[in-house]
């Protein structure tokens, strides 16, 4: 096998025969904090509109959050999948083609967020009442979403190189490549919502300048590849080389939509529950969004330790090297544990500090968002280990198995429960709905994944 020089090391020998316990932190921190850094676009947007806007402007940003996990679960589908197949590929030695794979994982990644925008721009408010909005905040939903939509196709692209060239030995170049983005759009956010005056247009302005330079810095990577070398005529459209990564990205794909789905859902749930309350029906929706920020966050870093570990995991997996392969497994599930641990506690001992972080409106907010945290956040242990093990498995190419984990919770007992819960609790059984999920969909983890053979 060639030996292919990385950030990390030669490739091949650095994945074979470095500790796994002392190699896999050099790929799983720079993924967390990629992942953790791609949070922050929408969370800063969250605090400085919460902070100068209100809970309205955070209730319309939400609205919006559903159409870009969309577009994030299509970037994944074709970057994990790419990713994967990459380090699959290389540990077995077969690497025919496999520029014309990732050169057509990133077009129809790009041609998914042509596709999206045409659609949201198309149909336009229509789509943003279907998601939740109200007359109380489908002005300020409009303002955000029709910017943010602009840089969909270039941010889709971006995500799914940034995969890539984590799977190719650079994991530290593609969280460079988010941080300068992040990092701009935190400096814009306060200067063009508050100095400039320009509102929650402002906000998604910031964010897009920071998706564009960060694709920008992405796409000069590819002048520079470790393990692959593309040409202008491997974008050629090729089906045949898309199918490739689609069952490899499958799993990640459908952890994205189901957040979709969860929170198309909800928002209209906890509308039409919300407005049969005290609480009226904008309060429950925005203490929603602010909580689902907090989830993604603590899942983000779980995905990020599981997915961190899947160039090793893969490499290993198809060079045979079993016995390394459960080892990372185990020490992805541990590290898991561990954080997501620390998560709940901090959640359930100051969820007020938490809260008031995207801004406060009253105390009649305050209290519901701080109760419904608790009892929503309260199994996320479960979450993200149930995420990890599907992660896991798809990255050992089990795609059988990892697909169906990857929607279980979230598609299956969530919604489920999302429905039943609220007619016998009232707006707060949909967050009630979680824990229920969680304790149910770590069952049949286990059960799955105490079946799975490494050999």
């Amino acid at each position: 096998m060639e030996t292919v020089q990385g950030d990390l090391g030669p490739i091949d020998n650095y994945l074979l025969t470095e500790p796994v316990k002392k190699l896999l932190p050099k790929f799983i921190i720079p993924c967390v904090i990629s992942l953790i850094i791609s949070c922050l676009y929408n969370i800063v947007d969250q605090i400085f509109v919460g902070q100068g806007i209100g809970y309205l402007g955070n209730a319309a940003t939400g609205i919006i959050f559903p159409i870009t996990v969309i577009g994030w679960a299509a970037s994944l589908l074709f970057g994990d999948g790419a990713a994967a197949y990459l380090s699959l590929a290389q540990g077995s030695g077969n690497t025919k083609d496999l520029g014309k794979t990732i050169a057509n994982s990133v077009l129809f990644s790009f041609l998914s967020g042509v596709v999206l925008i045409l659609i949201c721009y198309l149909w336009g408010d229509r789509i943003l009442y279907s998601l939740g909005a109200t007359d109380a905040t489908i002005e300020l939903t409009r303002d955000y979403g029709y910017i943010i939509f602009i840089m969909i196709p270039l941010a889709l692209a971006q995500n799914t190189l940034a995969g890539i060239i984590r799977a190719d030995g650079s994991p530290r170049y593609a969280m460079g490549a988010m941080a300068v983005g992040a990092v701009l759009n935190i400096i814009f956010d306060p200067i063009t919502i508050f100095v400039w005056g320009w509102g929650i247009k402002g906000a998604a302005s910031a964010t897009i300048f920071g998706q564009f330079v960060s694709f920008v810095i992405c796409a000069v990577y590819l002048a520079r590849s470790k393990m692959f070398r593309l040409r202008v005529a491997d974008f050629i459209p090729r089906l045949k080389a898309v199918r490739r990564v689609l069952p490899l990205g499958g799993s990640s794909f459908l952890t994205q939509i189901s957040i979709v789905i969860v929170t198309v859902v909800n928002n209209k749930l906890l509308v039409s529950y919300g407005a049969l309350s005290e609480y009226g029906p904008d309060i429950p929706l925005a203490a929603f969004v602010v909580i689902m920020k907090l989830f993604q966050i603590v899942l983000n870093i779980a995905i990020g330790i599981a997915a961190g570990a899947q160039p090793v995991i893969g490499f290993n997996y198809g060079a045979k090297h079993y016995d390394r392969v459960r080892q990372a497994f185990k020490y992805v599930i541990t590290w898991t544990l561990l954080v997501t641990a620390i998560a709940t506690l901090l959640f359930e001992a100051m969820p007020q500090a938490f809260i008031a972080l995207f801004g406060s409106d009253g105390e009649l907010y305050t209290t519901f968002a701080v109760r419904c945290l608790r009892i929503y956040l309260a199994l996320i242990i479960f979450t993200c280990v149930q995420k990890a093990c599907a992660i896991f498995l798809q990255s050992i190419g089990k795609a059988s198995a990892a697909i169906p984990l990857s929607i279980i919770r979230d598609v299956i007992f969530l919604i489920v429960f999302t429905f039943i819960l609220p007619v016998y609790l009232g707006v707060t059984g949909i967050f009630w709905a979680a824990p229920v999920a969680d304790i149910l969909a770590i069952i049949v983890t286990v059960v799955v994944v105490a079946h799975i053979r490494v050999h």
